[in-house]
C-alpha cells in the first residue's frame, strides 16, 4: 500500500531477525521480565498495610495510580532489553527516526485532545452536579506527574505492540493483514477484565482492538511510533484525568468523580446487549480522532 511506504524503513532492523520462533520467544521473555518486576513490587507492597496495595492495584488514589502508571517503565525496559539482546536491535529502532517521531507525537496529541475538547463543548450538555471533585488546585499540582506517568504507560504499550511485535511480524510477513491484526489481537486480549460483566469486558476488548488498528495505521503511515504514542496519550489523558466514577479502578487522578452508574439506574434496568449504543459512540469517536489526526499529519 502506497500510504504505508514509510513502514518499510521503520522495520528495517527487524529484517535482521525475522524468525517467528524468535518473536514468540521474545514476547514470552518480555512477559517474564515484566512479570518478575511486578512480583518484586508486590513483595514490597506486602510489607505495607493492605490499603496501600489496594490503592496501587486499583488506582483509586492519586499516589496509587501514579505508582501504577510509572510501573509500566518495567514493561518498556523489558521490551528494549529483549530487542537488544535477542534481536540485536538498538532501542531507538523500535521508535523510528527521532525528529519525525517528535513531530508526529505532538501533532497526534493535539489532534486527539482537540477532538475531545470539541466533543465536550458541543451539545448535548451534561451537568457535574452531584460529582465530587479532586479540587482544581490539587489537580493542577498533580497534572505534570500525571502526564509523565501516562506517557510512560502509553509509550511502553506502543513499544511492545506497535513497535516490537508489529515490526517483527512485518519483517516476516509482507501481508498488511497479518502485521495489522496480529499485534492488536494481543493488545485487545490484554484488555480483557476478568471478574467483570462478560458483555462489558467484551465491549472493552472490541474497542481496544479497533484502537490498536488505528495506532498501527498511524505508525505505518508515519514510519515511527510518535503519532501512535501521541494518539494513545490523548485518549488516556481524557480517560484518566477528567471524569470517572467514585471508587472505580483508575479513578485516582480524575477531576470529577460521579456516583457509580448502578446507583443511578432503577432496578428494572438491565444491561444492554452487545454491541451497546455506548460502544458504537466510542467507536465513532475513535473514527473522528483518527481522521483528525490524519488531517494534521497530512497522511
Amino acid at each position: 500500500m502506497r500510504a504505508y511506504r514509510p513502514h518499510s524503513d521503520f522495520i528495517a532492523t527487524a529484517r535482521l531477525t525475522p524468525e517467528v520462533s524468535r518473536l514468540i520467544f521474545g514476547v514470552i521473555a518480555i512477559e517474564l521480565l515484566y512479570g518478575l518486576g511486578l512480583d518484586i513490587i508486590s513483595a514490597v507492597l506486602d510489607s505495607f498495610p493492605p490499603q496501600i496495595g489496594d490503592a496501587y492495584y486499583y488506582g483509586t488514589t492519586a499516589a496509587g495510580l501514579l505508582a501504577q502508571l510509572f510501573s509500566f517503565a518495567l514493561l518498556g525496559g523489558s521490551v528494549m532489553l529483549v530487542a537488544r539482546y535477542l534481536n540485536f536491535r538498538p532501542p531507538m529502532s523500535l521508535v523510528g527516526p527521532v525528529e519525525p517521531a517528535k513531530e508526529g507525537f505532538m501533532l497526534a496529541l493535539f489532534a486527539g485532545l482537540g477532538t475531545f475538547l470539541l466533543i465536550e463543548i458541543l451539545p448535548p450538555y451534561w451537568s457535574t452536579a452531584g460529582a465530587d471533585t479532586l479540587g482544581v488546585g490539587r489537580w493542577l499540582l498533580l497534572l505534570p506527574f500525571a502526564l509523565a506517568g501516562l506517557t510512560v504507560q502509553v509509550a511502553a504499550e506502543e513499544l511492545l505492540y506497535r513497535g516490537y511485535i508489529q515490526q517483527q511480524l512485518a519483517a516476516r510477513f509482507p501481508s498488511t493483514w497479518i502485521w495489522m491484526i496480529g499485534p492488536n489481537l494481543l493488545f485487545a486480549a490484554a484488555h480483557w477484565e476478568s471478574g467483570t460483566d462478560p458483555v462489558d469486558a467484551m465491549e472493552y476488548v472490541t474497542w481496544a482492538f479497533f484502537f490498536g488498528l488505528v495506532a498501527s495505521d498511524l505508525t505505518a503511515r508515519t514510519g515511527s511510533l510518535g503519532a501512535a504514542v501521541g494518539f494513545h496519550l490523548a485518549n488516556n489523558v481524557y480517560a484518566f484525568l477528567f471524569f470517572s466514577e467514585r471508587g472505580a479502578p483508575d479513578s485516582g487522578l480524575a477531576l470529577f468523580l460521579f456516583p457509580p452508574s448502578t446507583d443511578l439506574l432503577p432496578p428494572s434496568v438491565t444491561a444492554e446487549p452487545f454491541p451497546s449504543l455506548g460502544l458504537v459512540v466510542e467507536l465513532g469517536t475513535l473514527l473522528v480522532m483518527w481522521l483528525a489526526t490524519r488531517m494534521v499529519l497530512r497522511r
